[in-house]
C-alpha cells in the first residue's frame, strides 16, 4: 500500500486511472526552461514544447503571467513528467488552491495538470498565446513583485 502523502486531486486521478498515476504539468510562464522558477521542476523530464488548443487567456502581468480558461488563445508552454513531491512544490508555488485551480488538460503525452485563475485578471492579454514572446520593453513597465524562488511567492 502506498502511504505518500497525496493531496485529494492526486488521489482521484489516481485513482480514476486505476491506481499509481504518472503524473504531468504543462507550463507556459516562468516554470519554462531558462525562464526565473525553472528550478521548482528540478527532478522533473521534459516531455517536450506544446501548444493547447484555442481555449484560454493568458495575461501578462509583469514578473509572471496568468492563464484562465476560456478565451480564444492557443497558448505555448511545455509538458513535463513530474513526481508528486514536485506537484506538492509547485501547489506551494502557485498557491493551490487559495490562488490557483489545478485542471487536467490532454496533451500529446496524455493528461497534464495546468494551473488556472478562475477568471482573467487586469493585465496585457498575450493573444499570441507564448510568454516567451512578450516585449522585451514591456517586461521593464513593470516593476519587480511577486515571489521569486525559494521566497515562499507566486510567480507563474
Amino acid at each position: 500500500m502506498d502511504n505518500r502523502p497525496q493531496n485529494a486531486d492526486t488521489a482521484n486521478y489516481a485513482a480514476a486511472k486505476g491506481g499509481d498515476a504518472v503524473l504531468r504539468v504543462f507550463v507556459y510562464g516562468t516554470l519554462l526552461t531558462g525562464e526565473s522558477n525553472h528550478a521548482w521542476l528540478k527532478g522533473a523530464s521534459c516531455l517536450g514544447r506544446w501548444t493547447t488548443p484555442p481555449r484560454f487567456t493568458l495575461i501578462d502581468l509583469g514578473p509572471y503571467p496568468v492563464l484562465s480558461a476560456g478565451g480564444r488563445t492557443a497558448v505555448t508552454g511545455e509538458v513535463y513528467r513530474i513526481s508528486r513531491l514536485i506537484l506538492q512544490r509547485l501547489d506551494v508555488l502557485e498557491g493551490y488552491p487559495a490562488d490557483y485551480q489545478r485542471r487536467l488538460i490532454d496533451t500529446p503525452w496524455g493528461h497534464a495538470w495546468v494551473y488556472l485563475r478562475a477568471s482573467a485578471p487586469a493585465g496585457r492579454p498575450l493573444h499570441h498565446g507564448d510568454w516567451r514572446r512578450r516585449q522585451l520593453a514591456h517586461r521593464a513597465f513593470y516593476p519587480l513583485r511577486g515571489k521569486q524562488l525559494g521566497t515562499g511567492s507566486h510567480t507563474e
